[in-house]
C-alpha cells in the first residue's frame, strides 16, 4: 500500500535535486554517503537506496559500478531520478510494504528515512530492511535524533529504540559515526549506524 500516512510531504522532487545541485555547483562534497557505502561493500555490489529521493546516492554508486535498485513513496522525486538515470531500477513504494524479489549486499536509509516513516511503523521498516539483506548484508542509515537534526514534521527516534528494531530484525551493530565522512559518534544529534547480521 503506498503512502501509509508518512510524514513525508510529496511533490518537491525538482526543489530537492535543485538543492544538492547548487550546493554541488558551488565545489561541496554531496556524495558523503555514497563514498562510505563504497567502504562497505565492493564494487559490483547490489545496494538497495530505501528513500532514495532524487537518486542522488543511488546515481553516484551506479556511476562506480555498483548494481543499485532505488524505491521511495514520492513519484515526484523517481521522476527527476528517472530522467537522471533511466538505466536505474526505480521502484515506487512505502517501505513498510517493501517486497522486492531480491537480496541485497547493502540496503542505505539516508536523508532521515526513519524519522517521516509512519508513526508507529519504523520496527516494520527496519524489519523489512532486514528482509532485502542477503547473509554477508549490512544495513545502514543515518537520521536526526534531535530537533537541531530534523525538520518539524519529523519525527524523533532515539538510538536505543532503533537499535533494539534492529536486533528483533537479527541485526547488530558493527559502528557508529557522527558523520557519512567517518567522524566517531560522539553522543551528538546526528547519528550514523551500520548493522550487520547477527
Amino acid at each position: 500500500m503506498l503512502r501509509e500516512m508518512t510524514r513525508w510531504v510529496e511533490g518537491a522532487g525538482e526543489r530537492y535535486a535543485a538543492r544538492f545541485d547548487s550546493l554541488e555547483a558551488t565545489g561541496a562534497d554531496v556524495h558523503g554517503e555514497a563514498t562510505l557505502c563504497e567502504s562497505l561493500v565492493p564494487t559490483g555490489s547490489r545496494v538497495l537506496d530505501a528513500g532514495c529521493g532524487t537518486g542522488r546516492v543511488a546515481i553516484r554508486l551506479h556511476q562506480r559500478g555498483y548494481r543499485c535498485v532505488g524505491v521511495d513513496l514520492d513519484a515526484s522525486m523517481l521522476d527527476v531520478a528517472r530522467s537522471r538515470a533511466p538505466e536505474v531500477r526505480w521502484v515506487l513504494a512505502d517501505l513498510t510494504g517493501l517486497e522486492l524479489a531480491e537480496e541485497f549486499d547493502l540496503v542505505v536509509a539516508a536523508g532521515n528515512v526513519l524519522p517521516f516513516v509512519a508513526a508507529g511503523s519504523e520496527a516494520t521498516v527496519v524489519a523489512r530492511f532486514a528482509d532485502h539483506l542477503g547473509a554477508e548484508g549490512a544495513l545502514v542509515a543515518g537520521f536526526g535524533l534531535d530537533d537541531r537534526h530534523l525538520p518539524r514534521e519529523a519525527g524523533r527516534v532515539t538510538l536505543d529504540d532503533y537499535d533494539r528494531w534492529c536486533a528483533d530484525a537479527g541485526l547488530v551493530l558493527a559502528r557508529r559515526l557522527a558523520t557519512w565522512e567517518g567522524l566517531p559518534y560522539d553522543g551528538g544529534g546526528y547519528a550514523l549506524s551500520i548493522h550487520r547480521r547477527s
